[in-house]
C-alpha cells in the first residue's frame, strides 16, 4: 500500500480551517483564497466519499482513513507550490484523526496519527457552530455538533497548536481571519 506523503516544506503560510461538519469551513477558504488572490486545499475526503456513496452507497470506513490521508497531502504537497503567500487548507490530517476517533471507538491508525502530528501550520480556525447544519450526503452528526466541536477544541489544546476561534457570520469570520492572516504575512515580511 502506498503511503502518507511527507509534507513539503513551502515558501507560504499555512492556514487550516478546523471543525466540525458544516460549521462554514469551504466556504471561508474558499473567500480567504480570492481575498488573497491564493489557493486554497479542499478536502480530499469529500471527494472521495462522495464517490464511494455515489457508486457503492457505503459511508467511511476505518480502511478509507489512510487514502483519504495519501490525497489530502498529494493534494496540499502539489498546491503549497502554487503561491508564495498563504495557502489555505479546508482540512489537515489532525482533522482526519479526530474523526476517526470520534467514530470508531477512540481510535486512529498510528501511521495516520504520526503524520497528523508532525505536520506543521502556522495558524488554525476553529469553526464554531453558530452556523445552520446543512445536510448532504455525506454529513451524519446533525445531533452531535457541539460533542464534535469540543473533540476538535480539545485536540487543538491537547497538541498545542495555535488557533483563533472563528464565530458569527461569514464577513465576521473573514474580518477575524484576515486580520490574523495579515498579522501572520507581516511577520514574514
Amino acid at each position: 500500500m502506498e503511503t502518507i506523503p511527507q509534507q513539503r516544506p513551502a515558501n507560504c503560510i499555512k492556514v487550516v480551517l478546523f471543525g466540525p461538519e458544516s460549521t462554514g469551513k469551504t466556504t471561508l477558504s474558499r473567500q480567504l483564497a480570492r481575498h488573497y488572490n491564493s489557493v486554497w486545499v479542499p478536502e480530499y475526503a469529500r471527494e472521495y466519499l462522495q464517490d464511494k456513496w455515489n457508486n457503492e452507497r457505503k459511508t467511511c470506513e476505518p480502511k478509507d482513513l489512510l487514502p483519504i490521508a495519501i490525497g489530502q497531502m498529494k493534494l496540499e504537497n502539489e498546491l503549497a507550490q502554487k503561491t508564495d503567500s498563504v495557502l489555505i487548507c479546508d482540512t489537515d490530517l489532525l482533522e482526519t484523526k479526530v474523526y476517526s476517533e470520534a467514530y470508531y471507538s477512540g481510535t486512529c491508525d498510528p501511521i495516520l496519527e504520526a503524520h497528523a502530528l508532525e505536520n506543521f501550520y502556522e495558524l488554525y480556525f476553529l469553526t464554531y457552530i453558530d452556523t445552520p447544519w446543512e445536510a448532504d450526503d455525506l454529513r451524519d452528526k446533525p445531533n452531535e455538533r457541539e460533542r464534535m466541536f469540543k473533540a476538535f477544541e480539545t485536540a487543538l489544546q491537547t497538541y498545542n497548536k495555535p488557533y483563533v476561534l472563528l464565530k458569527g457570520n461569514k464577513q465576521e469570520r473573514l474580518k477575524i481571519a484576515v486580520e490574523h492572516i495579515n498579522n501572520l504575512l507581516d511577520k514574514k515580511k
